[in-house]
């Protein structure tokens, strides 16, 4: 599902609906002999409610488009361009909007399931680099049960330059990592816009993007595993830490997200 600008696939029952509910696809695939199901119900359910054609084919053209399908794929034509660096100076961010950035994460399922956190998390933007750092695959797409569709998205070239504008528009800046004194007990989130960083698993965030934080903290560790994966403890972060301070997450209406 990489590139923007063009017709993308997104495959799996569930990410195919929320990719529907998104708005953002063009017509449904669905595989000759499909099994009726709950979750294929709800695939119909959402293409009728949006117009959206179902159209049957043959496995082995789904098995082109796209692996571990489950007999359903969508084409997708994103209804909102994924943003660039300087996007991030002029957007429209409320006062109180929390803003995920992902310094090296290249795994689709992490970053799929770093999505699905954040977006249910009400996390008005997602940031990620273009270099060294998972795109929007069908994979990842699937991980995140469509949450990637739903969710804002800036992939910037210079993560370090990224903050700094962020900060322009006063946003603070908190690092997760694991060295930090402090835990996500110790001090309160600070209010107003937040952007909440996490690196990759072992290399952790890069010397640049950490020195660019305002303030480190870290998740307590009392059994005896040591660390959560990525998307395990951005989950953490953001009920601990993030949410109590702002109350219930703020959902969107139906117009979707800015």
């Amino acid at each position: 599902m990489s590139g923007e600008g063009r017709t993308r696939i997104v495959a799996g029952r569930r990410a195919v609906t929320e990719a529907i509910r998104s708005g953002a696809v063009v017509d449904v695939l669905l595989a000759h002999g499909s099994r009726e199901s709950q979750g294929l119900r709800a695939v119909r359910e959402a293409a009728a409610t949006a117009g959206i054609p179902i159209r049957r084919a043959d496995r082995d053209a789904l098995d082109r488009l796209a692996q571990d399908h489950q007999g359903v794929v969508a084409r997708v034509q994103p209804a909102r361009p994924v943003l660039g660096e300087r996007d991030l100076a002029r957007h429209p961010f409320e006062d109180d909007d929390v803003v995920v950035v992902l310094d090296g994460i290249t795994d689709p399922q992490n970053l799929g399931a770093c999505a699905r956190s954040a977006e249910a998390a009400g996390v008005a933007m997602l940031v990620t680099r273009t270099r060294r750092s998972a795109d929007v695959t069908p994979a990842a797409v699937r991980a995140s049960a469509g949450a990637l569709l739903h969710l804002r998205h800036s992939r910037v070239a210079n993560l370090p330059r990224a903050l700094e504008r962020l900060k322009d528009t006063n946003f603070f800046v908190t690092g997760l990592d694991d060295r930090a004194e402090g835990t996500v007990y110790d001090a309160p989130c600070p209010r107003g816009r937040l952007a909440l960083v996490i690196g990759s698993e072992g290399a952790g965030m890069s010397r640049l993007v950490r020195e660019r934080c305002d303030a480190l903290i870290r998740l307590p560790m009392t059994g005896s595993v040591g660390s959560l994966n990525v998307s395990a403890s951005l989950a953490a972060a953001l009920w601990s830490y993030v949410l109590p301070s702002r109350g219930a997450p703020r959902r969107p209406g139906a117009e979707g997200r800015r």
